[in-house]
């Protein structure tokens, strides 16, 4: 038999069956799920006031309410938008059917956000104007929250329509900073002061390099599996609708479930530090501090307190502050500019946080109506003292640098938690929206980024890179994009293998990722501008 009758012989590959109209019984299910997380968010914030709930006004918590909806619509737009990376491979190489893969991949990112750190979470917040952290519960804090996110969904949405896998993580950036920027300028300053921008570079680096680290190393990896594993079988497409043999089949099933536990431990973060910003402006009584921090953590506290006074006072060069301190502590944190009055303003508030906790005896005793500004001190003095530690005009030695990061920990502690509720909810959310409206960036992943159909190695390649990138990414509090990482991923196995590239598609990936956070800052400051006027 020649080689072409052979290969006539041979079965030919064929695309995955991605229309499977969910049953009605599915649907709703899915709908009830979805109810019921916001009545148990509901019942969670009910619980947690107590008898406080009773003497709110109404205002606040129809606000609360709207902010909730929109950030869990949020996740559940990004569940559907990025997770669909993660079960493109398994989809296209028949390892699972696809209503299966998507089930699957939509409970592991749920247990991803479960199991999450927060790191991220107050990552992203650290990026907003402390003014407006300051006052989240305002009707500058709500427009600050409405715009950003409802920039990031409208953006999110687009690029779906258009089956772009655009970023949700890069597209909450630039709405953020969209939102600071419009601040400043609205209050008369430049705008380049309304944002951090050491933070944002820093996120920034993660997020530009994420796509270089996908193709560069799913195209290495690629190649080291031909050199190390000699299966031919792992470097072809599959024909017919066969499924791949048992041990390729586990790698690629292993390999989808850690990108999506990855996914909902990282993007899932986004959508929690949010919330907690909105918890903290409408209910600070319940969700301001910590309250579940052991009495011994006060005496640590305290002593942290005192050392980290101690390095603060050496750097007041004997300047005095009459008056209150916090106007010069956040003039520090905007400007990023040390004055005389900085070293010393912030040695009053630590001597003034230290005084408080130490006189409440545990911070679950802290006064209710003193919950608020207890945090705001505290979240004031953590931030400049973050700034101080990367300030080379502070002069701060290592010791200094080190007690004043004990320090900043012990009160972390007490102000960067998040309750277990709202990791439930956030899950539910972005679980949800994973099994919805997965098929169109499938499809980009699946079958326009290469010219050849993917083959079971290259779809391990750029899962496994994927998957190790967030995994890392997550565990350093840095967000990075679980579609720009997967899909160049596959674009670098590609290459790699010599199947070529359709160029027409990596244009416009290249262009989606390019206009992403342009696009997302112009939303988000001329949403926040037209909420400003409105409120």
């Amino acid at each position: 038999m020649t080689a072409a009758t052979q290969d006539e012989a041979r079965p030919a590959v064929v695309r995955p069956n991605l229309d499977h109209p969910a049953e009605p019984k599915t649907v709703w299910a899915l709908i009830a799920i979805g109810v019921a997380a916001v009545l148990y968010a509901a019942w969670s914030i009910y619980a947690d006031m107590g008898q406080e709930i009773h003497a709110a006004k109404f205002w606040p918590f129809l606000m609360l309410g709207v902010a909730l909806l929109i950030a869990l619509g949020f996740e559940f737009v990004n569940g559907f938008h990025d997770t669909a990376n993660a079960v493109a491979t398994v989809i296209y190489t028949h390892s699972l059917p696809a209503n299966f893969a998507v089930a699957w991949s939509g409970f592991f990112n749920f247990l991803g956000v479960l199991t999450s750190s927060g790191a991220v979470a107050f990552g992203i917040v650290s990026l907003l104007p402390v003014e407006l952290i300051l006052q989240v519960g305002s009707d500058a804090g709500f427009s600050m929250v409405f715009a950003l996110l409802i920039a990031a969904i409208i953006w999110n949405l687009g690029t779906w329509w258009l089956g772009l896998p655009a970023s949700s993580s890069h597209t909450l950036i630039g709405s953020i900073i969209g939102v600071g920027v419009a601040n400043a300028l609205m209050r008369g300053r430049d705008g380049t002061s309304g944002v951090d921008w050491a933070k944002a570079t820093e996120i920034g680096y993660a997020l530009l390099l994420s796509p270089l680290v996908g193709f560069f190393c799913a195209a290495g990896l690629l190649l080291l599996m031909k050199l190390l594993i000699r299966k031919p079988e792992l470097y072809s497409a599959p024909t017919g609708e066969a499924k791949p043999p048992l041990w390729i089949r586990s790698l690629l099933i292993f390999t989808c479930t850690g990108v999506s536990f990855a996914h909902g431990s990282n993007d899932g973060q986004k959508g929690m530090g949010l919330i907690m910003l909105i918890l903290i402006g409408t209910v600070p009584t319940a969700y301001a501090l910590n309250r579940s921090l052991p009495v011994s953590h006060i005496e640590q506290f305290v002593q942290s307190s005192t050392a980290a006074s101690k390095v603060v006072d050496a750097h007041a060069s004997g300047y005095n502050i009459i008056g209150d301190p916090r106007p010069i502590v956040t003039s520090y944190i905007s400007r990023h500019e040390i004055t005389g009055g900085t070293f010393p303003a912030l040695s009053v508030l630590i001597r003034d946080i230290a005084n408080q906790v130490k006189s409440y005896g545990s911070i679950d005793k802290v006064p209710l109506d003193q919950v608020g500004n207890t945090r705001n001190d505290m979240y004031l003095t953590s931030e400049a003292i973050r700034f101080l530690m990367k300030d080379k005009e502070a002069e701060l030695s290592a010791s200094d640098t080190a007690t004043l990061k004990t320090y900043k920990g012990s009160m972390d502690q007490a102000t960067r938690f998040i309750p277990t509720w709202v990791k439930i909810v956030v899950a539910i959310a972005l679980g949800l929206g994973t099994m919805v409206g997965w098929k169109r960036i499938v499809v980009t992943v699946g079958e326009k980024i290469g010219k050849t159909h993917l083959t079971y190695a290259q779809g391990a390649s750029a899962e496994l890179v994927a998957m190790t990138t967030i995994g890392a990414a997550d565990a350093f509090g840095l967000p990075v994009s679980t579609t720009h990482v997967l899909s160049s991923g596959v674009a670098g196995t590609m290459a790699a293998n010599g199947s070529g590239l359709q160029m027409s598609t990596l244009r416009n990936l290249a262009m989606a990722w390019v206009l992403t956070l342009p696009c997302a800052m112009l939303l988000s400051g001329g949403l926040y501008w037209f909420f400003r006027t409105i409120f």
